[in-house]
Formats: structure tokens, sequence, C-alpha cells
């Protein structure tokens, strides 16, 4: 994960860069890249070391490190620093509490419904 999570940086770093109208619809806009940046000035190791420990999302640190040209070598290691004990822990709850595969299906089914209905709401919200 933290190899992809190092690609992740990469393309996103690129599309930053290379601002293209197709791209548009999967770049965060202008306006929210300077708030971020403003939110979360620096991208510190240690920052995306304990962002990746928890389970919070890193989206914003990830977005300040591409704008900012944080090293990939260096943000691939504070990712696989950080979530080596966060899966350690995931492991050992798995181990430890087994969970039924009915459930797992019910939560899945509903990830999807929450999901559809988000669709939904906003595409009839743009009609």
């Amino acid at each position: 994960s933290a190899a992809g999570s190092a690609v992740q940086l990469l393309a996103l770093r690129w599309m930053l860069r290379h601002e293209r109208p197709w791209m548009r619809r999967f770049l965060p806009s202008r306006a929210r890249v300077e708030a971020t940046l403003v939110k979360y000035p620096s991208a510190s190791f240690l920052a995306l070391v304990v962002a990746r420990a928890t389970p919070l999302p890193d989206a914003p640190l990830k977005l300040v490190a591409a704008a900012a040209g944080y090293p990939i070598p260096r943000y691939l290691l504070a990712v696989l620093l950080g979530s080596l004990p966060y899966y350690y822990v995931l492991a050992l709850i798995g181990h430890s509490f087994r969970i039924p595969g009915w459930l797992l299906g019910v939560a899945a089914g509903a990830v999807l419904l929450a999901l559809s209905i988000d669709l939904w709401r906003k595409r009839g919200a743009t009609d």
C-alpha cells in the first residue's frame, strides 16, 4: 500500500503541474489546494507517519505533499513506517474477533447503497 500511495502522490503531482481540461473533474479546485496549504502548512515526515498510523484520511497531507513537491522516496518511507503498526493492529483485531461473512456482506451492501444514493442525489441536483 505504501508503494501505491507513492504512485498516487506521483500522479497527483503530475496532474497538478500539467493541468488539462479533461483532468479538471479529477483535480481539486485551486481554491481547495490553497485552503489545504493554509490549513496544513507543512507535510513533514512525522505528520505523514502519524497520519498513516491512524484510520483518519491522509488526503489533505497527500495533497500538500504533491503541491509542495515532497520527495517521493521520503514520502514512501513515511507512509510505510506509519502503515506498518496500523496494519498490524488491524491484523490483531481480525485475528481476535471473527466477523461472520454475512455481516461483511451486509456492510458492503450498505456502503454500495450509500454511494448509490449519494450519486443519485448529486445527479438530481445538477439537473
